[in-house]
């Protein structure tokens, strides 16, 4: 008989890709209980170095996903200079190791659950007691008996194991009214991918495929024209499966994938069309990295045209911006182009009623499983939108576990409160602005511009075209200074500008935007921190001419600070002191307190 653990806590995440990292995160430094259950030995899911997809978000001029995902890429640029997958990883087990209230566990495959059934609230049918996963490397059973739980795993695991409601497939054009090619519902999906990556030498690398490898018909290889040459060339449309089972098939479809990736490697290498001899094969994942399978009902599916309609949500959390990127379930095979790419209106909305179970009362998701139509999925489904979610839905659990809430119960009891504490961690909610006490905005101010205060905390054409002319430069070594009469202060809020269209950074728009790198070239430049960042500042309290220094901070690699106090002052001063590049102003975007 294996040993079997029981682990008690808040919040259970079952899955530690981007998604469900965030969603632990968040909730942790809430002050509440975590276990992430994540079966495999690395973080990241598909950006992990197993699978090795970038994690894009959405397009347009600042709307870069920020709160959580732009720490972890402002500390890969600090760490990584040559965004080496070894020190990625590292960063990415950091984040979670560095959370008191997480306590993970990795090799740990989710694979059953206990249930209650009855009459909960609103309407909902059944309730998780708890979840069991069995840890490969320990040889454990671990029994985690939790208040709520967050499924993020991807495939939607606890949807088989508890009874949740999920559908899977695509939806016909009538049943929603999308604009889509699909007449009539089917269970067909995107496929998977096992991905390649190179590297460029300095001398001809020769390379002899196994004799499984697929072979070159002289059509299918060139029809999806591999540029090695091409910064964006990451062999995304090496796929197959979206015909089959995206599940149970894929053991059979990895094993199609992998004679799939060598042949086209051999293709490129081999073929005599490319100038790659001086190139190695540096990476084949053994690890599909999958775009859909089940995904959960929610109290509200979102649809294609909500995505293209621009409505904002009363009950927005997130934002997307990818664009409706439909791909063919044939894959590599599909006759034409792979996938299609319609511009979607970046910044949409997303909506929190999408992130949490229908008919079980505290189950949440976060990642391409939201409660979203085939459709909307293939544009929500990138890595940095199912990062926001997953924030949304920890600061969720955080108030349902505080004001012994259900999920549905958040919504319909403290939506602004939701929104107002994933504002204050520095989450973009397009339809909302933070807000500012009446003593911050009546406080007299000295070196800096009104929009300082204001509750925008980056510029965007969603606050006019000029609003990035009212921000606040600042001389480095000068201050920022309020004064008023002495009041409590409950917390200081700042931003600065981590260049989130990424101008300054070195190389072309694709090593620019991505934290890791597809192929290497000899010409790869080390990468480093955003120019624009302030590098050194202070943050000084003062009472009745008696200052007390709150926070000093060298070699800073965030952009936000939301800094808890509670104590009594009649000035607060912040000055700047250096920024990561030569200029000797550093723009602060924000710097306000309640």
């Amino acid at each position: 008989m294996l040993e079997r653990k029981t682990i008690e806590c808040d919040l259970c995440v079952v899955g530690g890709g981007i998604a469900g990292m965030c969603a632990a995160i968040s909730a942790a430094r809430e002050g509440i209980s975590v276990v992430l259950m994540h079966e495999r030995p690395v973080f990241g899911g598909n950006a992990s170095s197993e699978i090795r997809m970038w994690i894009c978000g959405a397009h347009g001029e600042n709307n870069r996903e920020t709160g959580i995902l732009e720490e972890i890429a402002l500390e890969n640029f600090y760490r990584n200079p040559t965004k080496n997958y070894a020190i990625w990883d590292s960063i990415l087990y950091d984040f979670i190791r560095r959370e008191k209230n997480i306590k993970p566990l990795l090799n740990c495959t989710c694979m059953d659950a206990e249930t209650e059934e009855g009459e909960f609230a609103d309407g909902r049918e059944k309730r998780i007691i708890s979840v069991t996963g069995y840890q490969m490397t320990t040889q454990r059973f671990f029994e985690v008996r939790a208040k709520y739980f967050c499924d993020s795993s991807g495939d939607s695991i606890l949807a088989p194991l508890t009874g949740a409601s999920f559908r899977l497939g695509r939806e016909s054009k009538d049943e929603f009214g999308e604009n889509t090619y699909v007449e009539e519902s089917d269970g067909m999906t995107m496929g998977m991918s096992c991905l390649i990556q190179g590297r460029e030498t300095t001398e001809k690398i020769k390379f002899i495929p196994p004799e499984w490898s697929l072979k070159d018909d002289g059509k299918a290889f060139d029809a999806r024209r591999p540029n090695m040459r091409s910064e964006y060339e990451n062999f995304w449309y090496l796929e197959l499966g979206g015909n089959r089972d995206s599940i149970g098939d894929t053991e059979e479809i990895r094993d199609e994938l992998i004679p799939l990736a060598m042949g086209m490697w051999d293709h490129v290498k081999n073929s005599g069309k490319y100038d790659c001899d001086n190139f190695d094969l540096d990476f084949l994942g053994f690890l599909p990295g999958k775009r859909e399978s089940r995904r959960m009902c929610g109290e509200y599916i979102i649809t294609e045209r909500d995505v293209m309609s621009g409505e904002r949500f009363p009950d927005e959390v997130a934002f997307g911006g990818w664009p409706i990127d439909d791909h063919y379930p044939g894959g590599f095979f599909h006759v034409g182009t792979p996938n299609t790419n319609e511009k979607t209106p970046a910044p949409y909305s997303i909506p929190y009623r999408a992130l949490y179970s229908k008919n079980i009362e505290n189950l949440f998701f976060a990642g391409r499983n939201i409660s979203m139509t085939h459709m909307a999925m293939s544009s929500i489904r990138v890595m940095a939108t199912c990062g926001l979610l997953g924030e949304a839905v920890g600061k969720a659990a955080s108030i349902a576990v505080k004001e012994k809430l259900t999920p549905n119960g958040v919504y319909k009891e403290k939506i602004s409160d939701l929104q107002s504490l994933l504002m204050k961690e520095d989450c973009f909610i397009p339809s909302k602005t933070r807000s500012v006490s009446d003593v911050c905005k009546n406080a007299a101010l000295s070196g800096a511009n009104e929009s300082i205060r204001d509750g925008k905390d980056r510029s965007h054409i969603i606050y006019g075209e000029d609003y990035e002319k009212t921000l606040t430069a600042v001389r480095c070594g000068d201050c920022i200074e309020y004064s008023f009469e002495p009041s409590i202060v409950s917390s200081v809020h700042i931003v600065f500008d981590s260049d989130l269209n990424r101008i300054t950074l070195p190389g072309g728009d694709c090593e620019r935007t991505h934290s890791t790198r597809a192929n290497r070239y000899l010409s790869d430049p080390q990468i480093y921190m955003p120019r624009t960042l302030c590098r050194e500042f202070s943050l000084v309290g003062v009472l009745d001419g008696r200052e007390e220094e709150l926070l000093h901070i060298e070699n800073n690699r965030k952009r936000a600070y939301h800094i808890p106090m509670n104590k009594k002052f009649d000035r607060l001063v912040l000055k700047p002191l250096t920024s990561w590049g030569t200029d000797e102003k550093i723009t602060v975007i924000s710097f306000d307190f309640d």
